[in-house]
């Protein structure tokens, strides 16, 4: 989508990523529109697990966007190919939750999460990047009740159209059906189910084989060691991944909760 600088922030005396899409790109309407929609979702947050924006403009024709300066590496450099401990995977899975559960009550819906996408800082913590295929939904909040969103602009997106990451799609925005908050939820189901195998959730030889594995497999049964896992960890990961949105966690609030009480548990 562009390119990141690190630099100094001379009115506050602290160092900032500077993103910025290149004039060659600006021309392209598509990345032009995703650049600025990743902008204004994520500018829009305000919370310790996603990437705070400082400041957007435009310098000589090329739009940019200031944001912290993270330091540390990307989920996927964290995983390579081998499993997490039980308690980092933990950790990790509540700070997501509890980013993603920020969003959703602002109507944002991610879309593409996956783990290059979750930056894991050199102390610990996670933060949720990316907001560029983000679109404006009208999810349930924590107290269950309709609420309206504020609108982004441009956030329309016609069925049939698919957007996101094929190994970490939903089913139905496999389909290319009208996704809501629950999507996200299958998302982080399949990196959670990575961070605690080592082994990609969902991974054909191709990515049409990949996506029929989204539509008919058990995840349970593909990935080897998921059957190791501690009773009630795999019964969230199962929820997470129905095929149904229905059957899923209803709410990231509801899923964040559900592993603090596991964490409690844990430690008595």
């Amino acid at each position: 989508m562009g390119e990141v600088y690190r630099a100094m922030d001379t009115r506050l005396s602290r160092e900032v990523a500077i993103k910025v899409l290149p004039l060659a790109f600006s021309a392209d309407t598509e990345r032009l529109r995703r650049f600025e929609q990743e902008a204004r979702a994520a500018g829009s947050l305000n919370h310790p697990n996603i990437l705070v924006i400082y400041d957007v403009g435009t310098d000589n024709g090329s739009p940019y966007v200031v944001a912290e300066l993270l330091e540390g590496e990307t989920l996927r450099d964290r995983l390579g190919s081998a499993a997490l401990p039980l308690r980092k995977a933990l950790d990790y899975a509540l700070q997501v939750a509890h980013g993603l559960a920020a969003a959703h009550d602002k109507g944002i819906v991610h879309r593409d999460l996956k783990p290059e996408n979750i930056f894991i800082t050199k102390d610990g913590r996670a933060k949720i990047l990316d907001f560029g295929l983000a679109k404006l939904a009208s999810p349930k909040v924590a107290s269950g009740s309709q609420t309206e969103a504020p609108t982004l602009a441009n956030m329309h997106t016609a069925d049939g159209m698919l957007l996101g990451t094929v190994g970490y799609m939903s089913p139905e925005q496999v389909r290319g059906r009208t996704v809501d908050y629950r999507s996200d939820i299958f998302s982080f189901g399949s990196i959670l189910l990575e961070m605690l195998t080592g082994q990609r959730t969902f991974h054909g030889e191709s990515g049409v084989e990949t996506m029929n594995a989204i539509l008919k497999e058990d995840p349970m049964e593909r990935v080897a060691y998921s059957r190791n896992l501690n009773p009630a960890v795999e019964r969230v990961v199962r929820h997470c991944l129905e095929k149904s949105p229905e059957e899923r966690f209803q709410s990231a609030r509801d899923l964040a909760l559900r592993w603090l009480r596991f964490q409690d548990y844990r430690a008595q």
